[in-house]
């Protein structure tokens, strides 16, 4: 479809108005923006991404005077540079990682690891096996019998 109003570029903006009756508008992105419609969209790095999400969940209040005793990086130039110095890193910025870690990785905040595609059935049984046993202690120190009984016969399962 073209732009309706310079009849040239492809529209990519469609807007509908349904009062005071309805009316549709097929603007390409510079007509669109003259009008007001969209404000001119700059297109971000991963990284750059990636600081901003850090920015937000973190929050820029705190932990501005932490400092990784190992490699030296500050919180501060964490949240600029949206990347960690070294391991040490995540015990040294721990009370505000760990919450960020949590909800990027749905409440995980252990590596579980992975298991080769090329791997044999005796391999993934053994890994299988280890994530169940790390889920049953994990539900055991929560308290959560149920969850932790249900393990324990998925274990029992895969073990005859």
């Amino acid at each position: 479809m073209v732009c309706q109003h310079c009849n040239q570029s492809k529209a990519t903006v469609h807007i509908t108005d349904t009062l005071p009756e309805k009316r549709e508008q097929h603007l390409c992105d510079e007509c669109a923006q003259k009008a007001g419609v969209i404000i001119k969209q700059t297109h971000h790095t991963t990284n750059e991404i990636l600081q901003q999400f850090i920015k937000h969940k973190t929050g820029l209040g705190g932990g501005d005077d932490l400092a990784c005793p190992k490699c030296g990086l500050t919180f501060k130039e964490f949240q600029l540079k949206g990347q960690l110095g070294c391991p040490h890193d995540y015990v040294a910025f721990a009370s505000f990682l760990t919450p960020l870690i949590q909800r990027a990785h749905e409440g995980g905040t252990h590596h579980v690891g992975k298991v080769p595609p090329t791997a044999d059935a005796t391999v993934k049984k053994h890994t299988g096996l280890l994530r169940l046993r790390r889920e049953l202690q994990e539900a055991i120190e929560q308290e959560n019998f149920e969850r932790a009984a249900r393990v324990r016969d998925q274990i029992r399962t895969m073990e005859n």
